[in-house]
């Protein structure tokens, strides 16, 4: 099954997506349809309004997560081309809802920054309550995965050891399009792909990442509670324009393709941010 926030009569809609059309399922977005514990039922028996698939206009697929984890270096490739060593645990940090935006909404590049670059990452969404789960217990606890990228100022990421500046520009992060629940994505076969314009810039399988979103789920629910709608974005694969030579960073007119096959794609136009007058 899938899942979307879709913009609609001024405001936004969770909805089923099936192969022509959209079902409204009566909740605001799909963090409130999370929110329910029949949530399932409910977005397989949706009876509301319908919309055709091609004219969707896709919001965030959850707009107002009430926690963004994601997590630093867990992919093999991405670790040893920054000339790190395999963590013995997650590196986390944290995003907020502002800085996220639809599948296909312009990405505007900050102006405060000249070195934007992409980070490609599977996202994994909570759907039902998780606190000191174990992982053998995490996939109960998903509610399904979604196709996100981390867009990053490394300029001001590394201004400082911690990484939180550089991570939270705000409507830089596309997320979506949908949510495709967990009993249909075998997400351990998928293969992650970056695209700047027509060039492949990432591609790596999931199956590449050190720990998975069920040790992701059960690290993170020991010391917080996870709620229907957290997000946890996984990390990112090789091939990030910062670790090149020489760097290369996003510069307005790119086109920003993220996509894992079988789950969706984000296609977001690179625009630079207009500077504030004086």
């Amino acid at each position: 099954m899938r899942l979307a926030t879709i913009r609609t009569r001024g405001t936004t809609a969770a909805v089923r997506v099936d192969a022509d059309e959209a079902i409204e399922t009566g909740d605001p977005d799909v963090g409130a349809l999370l929110a329910r514990r029949n949530w399932r039922e409910r977005a397989a028996h949706a009876i509301g309004p319908r919309h055709r698939t091609a004219d969707l206009e896709y919001a965030p697929v959850v707009p107002r997560p009430q926690k963004i984890f994601c997590v630093g270096l867990n992919y093999r490739s991405h670790i040893t081309e920054m000339g790190r060593d395999l963590p013995q645990h997650p590196t986390l940090f944290a995003k907020f809802p502002a800085v996220l935006i639809g599948a296909h909404d312009d990405l505007v590049l900050p102006d405060a920054s000249d070195k934007v670059d992409w980070e490609g990452e599977l996202a994994v969404v909570i759907g039902a309550r998780a606190r000191n789960v174990t992982p053998e217990e995490a996939a109960a606890h998903i509610a399904g995965y979604s196709v996100l990228n981390d867009v990053t100022a490394r300029d001001w990421q590394n201004r400082t050891r911690e990484w939180l500046q550089g991570k939270n520009f705000e409507a830089t992060t596309p997320f979506g399009p949908h949510l495709v629940t967990s009993d249909e994505a075998d997400i351990t076969a998928r293969t992650l792909t970056t695209l700047v314009d027509a060039e492949t810039v990432q591609q790596a399988g999931i199956d590449d990442l050190v720990f998975d979103p069920a040790a992701l789920v059960a690290y993170v629910s020991t010391f917080i509670t996870m709620e229907p709608g957290d997000v946890i974005a996984t990390g990112t694969p090789g091939g990030v324009g910062h670790a090149r030579t020489p760097a290369r960073y996003l510069a307005d007119g790119n086109v920003l393709t993220t996509r894992i096959e079988g789950i969706g794609e984000c296609r977001n136009h690179c625009v630079t941010e207009k500077p504030r007058e004086a």
